[in-house]
């Protein structure tokens, strides 16, 4: 049988729904005829599958029903032949077969049947199911236009609205853009909830990230679970600054699981369509700025730039750039003394020469500007023999605490066990999660080491953090880890004192956010290097820190030693952009109202480094950062009304002038040889009153800054008076100018973006990797 005869069938002029009805039994096949074309339905009929695939290259009926296999019809390979044109993968197919014959159910539905009813057919029961079937069809899911538990497009259907919007922006030149969202911890979590937990965060993160705001974009999953957010009429700055709020919104969202609150940690890549580039080309390109934002995993957008994520060197490129390395920087400390020594005596002349002189008014600017530096310096010392104590002991039991140690392994892979050691010999009573959080280019012996460890000691995390590049890399990603309800953040060459994070928790638990302890230099015999860094050190963290803390009104993080809040400091992460992230993550904890101490007795046990190329690496990077924020927050602070007017002033204080103070204190010298060598010489007088006076009080510094170091210092330290003897004369006649023009390179460096980052040796002898 084909075709059932014209009467049989109900009129072509209706507008009625389609059955097609493949059954090989001319009896049954004209009884279900008459019963669907009495229930409203138009039939058309074939007796075996091939009859039934030539009909269907003419029209596609609404419903498709089959009996399951027989002599005349092999239903299982029909129904695939079916499913394998694109133009039929939705067509809903019912089955006919017997209710013994479990077997046939399984076989045609595996093949890609929709439904089925059991013989002798029941004519309600199949009218019912045809009914479902229109009103509510099956579509393949990868045809699907949203998946039916998330609300989000598929990406399969993304590309629909993507290659549309493209050819709209190409004719109109309206811009586009387009984010690629990634979730960091939804794997680990994956692995604790199964795979159910994703319908649940997704519907979750459609609701924060879709916005009513902004009507025209579209949003899809990957198969990879990677968000795609196509972004039209939307240009680059108006994207990246929508995809900062979405991270902020994400961050702070509390995402519900079965009773259990997560917290996600978002990477976001962005990039905008550029006339003649195609869909994959886009695809990519936001794919690429993801990976890096995934690198860093401090929360920053990142927006593709074709200079920077884009472009291969060359090995001539790179043997040039190596060589550019190797002469940058005694090239530029030339450039600096050219232009803040020998221009301004060129100046000088030149006005002179007009009749004008200003070296008067300049010299008057700059022993300002030092005797001011000089009244803070001991101001701050003298605040520093009283620091802020934090409160008593508390009484209620201890919350569970994580320690993040931050390591380069190459580096620091001779001291790395030995710091695991000391932090599990930690006297903390509630328990103290110890979380190694490292990176390193290749497999090193030492790890297999610690993983034994790690069998050995459930407290003890490894965690290699693999595409790091930078100490807060590693500690972003090491906060998906951290159990405790507060976190210590620690350099791998550190050794905390026993009592540290009880003391900590005293700060803590009293209303403070961030506490900065004691950085104490424990291989001062090593080098000179390392004897001047360990006197420095105490004058940073014995006296600035606690008295700049009270003059302040708020404390800096310097990186290690430092301990946070852990829900801060998920929230406020640290940024891979930026060479001092540790600075930077501050002072955005103080603009947004939080409280940092300071406190000297707080210590941990550190290596300094031991070579001047070594140092003058750290310092640059620290200068570098340094002026980073300073550009980044001194506008913030001031505009902030969050922060009162002492604190400002710190701001002040502690970015403004510490870029100024380096250019200005230079600039004696050229006054002083404009005097003796200018077009008209002048007998200098060096004796008279206020020059001595205001000389006099400013070459005190020095000593004063050294005694207070000696009184503020550890015990250990303090039994080496000669160590502060030789800081004094060093720092005099060398290492503070040294400091100071380091200052300036920097900030020429941060002006050309020189952003590179040196890893930091910490013994004279280890080998620099």
């Amino acid at each position: 049988m084909s075709t059932l005869p014209d009467h049989a069938r109900s009129p072509s002029t209706t507008t009625r729904p389609t059955v097609m009805l493949v059954e090989p039994d001319d009896t049954r096949a004209g009884q279900l005829t008459i019963d669907l074309i009495g229930a409203g339905y138009e039939v058309a009929a074939a007796s075996t599958g091939p009859q039934a695939l030539a009909l269907l290259g003419e029209f596609q009926p609404d419903v498709l029903i089959t009996a399951s296999s027989s002599e005349q019809i092999d239903s299982v390979d029909f129904i695939r032949r079916i499913r394998a044109e694109p133009t039929l993968e939705d067509l809903p197919i019912i089955v006919l077969t017997h209710k013994e014959r479990v077997e046939d159910v399984v076989e045609v539905l595996e093949a890609g049947a929709d439904d089925f009813v059991s013989r002798p057919v029941d004519v309600r029961e199949l009218r019912a199911r045809i009914h479902a079937k229109l009103t509510r069809p099956p579509t393949p899911l990868a045809r699907r236009s949203t998946n039916r538990r998330t609300g989000l497009l598929t990406e399969t259907t993304f590309d629909g609205p993507l290659s549309r919007e493209l050819d709209r922006a190409a004719i109109t030149t309206h811009p586009l853009c387009l984010a690629s969202i990634q979730i960091e911890e939804l794997t680990a979590l994956r692995d604790v909830y199964g795979a159910q937990l994703d319908v649940s965060l997704f519907r979750q993160l459609r609701q924060l990230i879709v916005s009513a705001d902004r009507p025209l974009d579209v949003l899809a999953r990957g198969e990879d679970s990677t968000l795609s957010l196509l972004m039209p009429e939307t240009t680059p700055e108006t994207a990246l600054a929508y995809a900062r709020a979405l991270s902020a919104r994400i961050v702070g969202h509390d995402f519900t699981f079965h009773g259990d609150h997560l917290r996600l940690t978002p990477s976001i890549g962005v990039t905008q369509y550029r006339r003649g580039l195609a869909a994959s080309s886009l695809r990519a390109q936001a794919r690429t700025a993801l990976t890096f934002a995934a690198s860093h995993l401090d929360l920053i957008p990142v927006m593709y730039d074709p200079a920077v994520h884009g472009r291969v060197r060359s090995p001539r490129e790179k043997f040039a750039a190596r060589l550019r390395e190797t002469l940058r920087l005694p090239v530029q400390a030339l450039l600096v003394g050219v232009i803040l020594i020998a221009l301004p005596f060129f100046l000088y002349t030149a006005l002179a020469l007009a009749g004008i002189d200003i070296t008067p008014a300049m010299y008057v600017l700059v022993v300002v500007a030092l005797v001011a530096t000089a009244a803070l310096i001991i101001l701050e010392g003298l605040l520093a023999l009283n620091p802020t104590q934090p409160p008593p002991e508390i009484g209620a039991p201890y919350p569970r605490a994580s320690a993040i140690i931050a390591a380069y392994l190459p580096n620091e892979a001779a001291t790395v066990l030995e710091t695991v050691e000391a932090f599990l010999r930690v006297d903390y009573p509630a328990g103290l999660q110890v979380i190694l959080a490292y990176n390193t280019p290749r497999d090193l012996p030492v790890e297999e080491a610690l993983r034994d460890l790690a069998r050995r000691d459930a407290r003890f995390v490894p965690f290699r953090v693999e595409g790091s590049t930078s100490k807060a890399q590693n500690v972003n990603a090491a906060l998906s880890l951290v159990t405790g309800e507060f976190t210590g953040v620690y350099d791998a060459d550190h050794h905390p004192d026993p009592d540290g994070f009880r003391r900590a928790w005293r700060w803590l638990s009293n209303g403070w956010d961030v506490v900065q302890g004691h950085c104490f230099i424990r291989n001062g015999e090593e080098s000179w290097i390392a004897r001047l860094v360990a006197v420095e050190f105490e004058s940073i963290y014995a006296v600035s820190h606690p008295g700049r803390a009270r003059m302040h009104d708020f404390g800096i993080f310097g990186g290690s030693n430092g301990f946070w809040r852990t829900e801060v400091l998920r929230r406020i992460r640290m940024r891979g952009s930026m060479l001092t992230e540790d600075i930077d993550s501050a002072l955005r904890a103080v603009e947004g109202g939080l409280r940092i101490g300071s406190d000297p007795y707080l210590v941990s046990r550190e290596l300094a480094p031991t070579t001047l190329r070594a140092l003058t690496n750290q310092r640059l990077r620290w200068a570098q950062g340094w002026f980073q924020v300073s550009l980044r927050h001194l506008l913030v602070a001031l505009s902030s009304r969050k922060l009162t007017l002492r604190q400002k002033f710190g701001f002040v204080h502690l970015l403004a002038w510490r870029e100024l103070y380096p250019i200005l204190s230079l600039q004696m010298f050229p006054i002083v040889l404009f005097w003796l060598y200018g077009p008209t010489p002048r007998s200098v007088n060096w004796f008279v009153p206020i020059f001595v006076l205001t000389s006099l009080f400013t070459l005190s510094v020095g000593p004063w800054q050294t005694l207070f170091a000696y009184l503020r210092a550890e015990p250990d330290l303090r039994r080496r008076p000669g160590w502060f003897v030789s800081y004094l004369v060093l720092s005099s006649v060398f290492y503070t100018p040294y400091k100071n023009l380091l200052a300036v390179v920097a900030q020429l460096k941060e002006v050309r973006r020189e952003r590179a980052w040196k890893v930091t040796p910490r013994s004279s002898n280890q080998k620099r990797e």
